[in-house]
């Protein structure tokens, strides 16, 4: 029902610019009461794909770049049943990241789970990309890193998703708790990124998603 919601809102121009309704109008375009209507948005809203501003006669709403993204996965899934897309490739620029991949991927609850999911040990350090646009998450592709506790603290999990670099494969990595924008990805892999394949930031690289 989120996706259906999404596409409405996204149909009636959502996505270039803020739409008003009403709960009432919302709720007859998709089939609910007014007050499921209301109550879809407002859970919109905490999930982060949309932005919601109450007015007098209702609500102003547009879609943000991760109602977007999901909105975009969709279409991706299904461009692969009715078109047979088995790949999608997209460019990005490398960038200098915060410099925290090194000591979460080391960790033993994650490192383990990759070499028994993705089949390879990360080098630890990720290749970090600017994307022109939201990277489309793929729900139908991606691996499940569960989250764990040591005796300090708890670590959240996060998903991944299976790609090629230059001939290598690797996994964009993305926690289910990041402040990171939707337009810049990590990319861990079994090896060093950057001095396997000679890049520098600012460099253009193609990457296939799986």
């Amino acid at each position: 029902m989120e996706v259906e919601i999404l596409k409405r809102l996204a149909l009636m121009g959502a996505v270039k610019g803020q739409v008003s309704l009403s709960s009432t109008r919302l709720g007859s375009t998709i089939g609910m009461s007014p007050q499921t209507a209301a109550r879809r948005l407002v859970h919109l809203e905490k999930q982060g794909y949309i932005r919601r501003t109450v007015t007098t006669e209702g609500q102003d709403v547009r879609l943000t770049d991760r109602g977007v993204s999901r909105l975009k996965s969709e279409f991706m899934d299904y461009k692969k049943i009715f078109e047979d897309a088995h790949e999608q490739r997209f460019k990005g620029r490398v960038t200098t990241g915060l410099g925290e991949g090194q000591y979460y991927i080391s960790l033993d609850g994650y490192r383990d789970q990759f070499m028994k999911k993705l089949g390879f040990e990360p080098y630890p350090g990720t290749l970090n990309l600017q994307l022109k646009e939201p990277f489309a998450q793929h729900d139908s592709s991606a691996v499940s890193i569960i989250g764990f506790k040591d005796a300090a603290r708890t670590f959240g999990g996060g998903k991944c998703y299976p790609v090629t670099i230059g001939g290598v494969k690797a996994a964009i990595i993305r926690p289910d708790r990041s402040s990171y924008p939707l337009n810049l990805v990590e990319i861990i892999a079994p090896v060093n990124l950057r001095k396997t394949l000679g890049l520098k930031d600012g460099d253009e690289v193609e990457v296939t998603l799986e």
